[in-house]
């Protein structure tokens, strides 16, 4: 069977849009690490508050010329560190916005970004799919077609052809 350009153009669409959500989840966790690691100052904090699942981290800065300023953590690919309130935790922050900061641990040594590696295994399902199948129609529309079985002979163009059973 003859595969549609709409099946091609549909796995080409997909392809772009597991594309697009791959570098959603990939470039700003790497963009903040990587501004961090070049401008951002690390300090001790105290975890001031702790959401159950958790949804923020609260930290309050011990040390430096933020000290006592409270923040939220940034997270990374949607995750958190885990911690509980009052434990003392490593931070680095950027100094121009302390909102921006996150786990020293995570700045030097970032965890792993799970739904972008998802989306990114799915944008290469859906390239080899998109690829594969306009491979399949062209070689398809390119191969000469057997002569067709039920057309009648040249030969024998002066017989009828009988289409009942006798």
């Amino acid at each position: 069977m003859l595969p549609q350009r709409r099946l091609i153009l549909g796995l080409f669409g997909l392809f772009t849009l597991c594309l697009g959500m791959a570098l959603f989840f990939c470039l700003p966790p790497q963009t903040l690490v990587q501004s961090l690691r070049e401008r951002g100052i690390t300090t001790a904090s105290t975890v001031t508050g702790v959401d159950n699942k958790p949804k923020y981290v609260e930290v309050r800065f011990m040390q430096g010329s933020d000290k006592g300023t409270v923040v939220r953590l940034s997270d990374y690919a949607g995750m958190l560190p885990d911690t509980r309130p009052g434990e003392l935790l490593l931070v680095t922050y950027d100094p121009n916005d302390p909102s921006r900061s996150l786990a020293h641990s995570w700045v030097t040594d970032p965890p792993a970004n799970v739904p972008a590696y998802g989306m990114f295994a799915l944008t290469g399902f859906f390239l080899l799919g998109t690829v594969g199948v306009a491979l399949r129609r062209r070689w398809i529309l390119r191969t000469p077609w057997p002569p067709d079985p039920f057309a009648p002979d040249t030969a024998d163009s002066h017989q009828p052809v009988r289409l009942t059973k006798p």
